[in-house]
């Protein structure tokens, strides 16, 4: 069989199951693959571990996971637009798991290139390292990060072809293409779906990451906190 399915249900339903660890793509509400997390919720999977850089906000993006009651831990570098978040974590329903955001993103990267783990000075003499283990190089302490590699990886593009090669836009590219490389199976949604290559040189994300892909339906993009000004 192809890449491209008919659905993301049909793309996510054999491959998700309680307990995984599912990487997420987008930032704030900007290049969610909401198909895709809808999709997720709908298998009714449990005892998830969610990694992404935040959760969505009540009721869009990844919150409808946290509504769904299908989350047991979250690995995140922002979580403060979501209540129910906020809830579920004081009650002692929700682990989390705190990653400064430029570490969370290498942490991706380092597991889609099979790097183990790494060294950084971020988070060293906070919370963030505690219980890690830390090492000084040339006089200076560092913290040691292991790399993550999701069971499955939910991303979105803007552009695809049917080899699974993508483009995104503008600031959907943050996290996206971290989360894609980190997948053993990773599943792109996609606004546009071309039959022919894209130019390589165009080339964000290489379809040899991808495994699965979908067309995404067309919606209203949702904005987090809309701001304007008067005329």
């Amino acid at each position: 069989m192809g890449k491209l399915y008919g659905s993301a249900a049909e793309a996510v339903a054999d491959v998700v199951q309680d307990g995984q660890i599912i990487a997420v793509g987008g930032f704030g509400l900007s290049g969610n693959p909401t198909d895709l997390i809808e999709a997720l919720r709908d298998t009714g999977a449990r005892d998830l571990t969610i990694v992404s850089n935040n959760m969505g906000v009540d009721g869009k993006g990844l919150g409808v996971l946290l509504e769904a009651g299908q989350v047991r831990k979250v690995v995140a570098s922002y979580v403060g637009e979501n209540k129910l978040f906020a809830e579920q974590y004081l009650a002692g329903r929700l682990d989390v798991e705190f990653a400064p955001q430029g570490t969370l993103a290498e942490r991706m990267r380092a597991g889609g290139s099979g790097i183990a783990g790494f060294y950084t000075r971020t988070g060293v003499g906070t919370p963030v390292a505690e219980g890690k283990p830390t090492s000084v190089f040339d006089g200076v302490e560092y913290v040691l990060e292991r790399g993550i590699v999701a069971d499955v990886a939910l991303v979105k593009a803007h552009r695809a072809d049917t080899a699974g090669n993508l483009r995104y836009r503008f600031t959907a590219r943050n996290f996206n293409p971290l989360a894609a490389m980190s997948g053993r199976v990773t599943i792109a949604e996609a606004e546009e779906v071309d039959p022919h290559p894209l130019d390589p040189d165009t080339v964000e994300t290489p379809g040899i990451f991808v495994q699965r892909l979908v067309r995404c339906a067309p919606r209203v993009k949702d904005i987090e906190q809309r701001t304007t000004r008067e005329a």
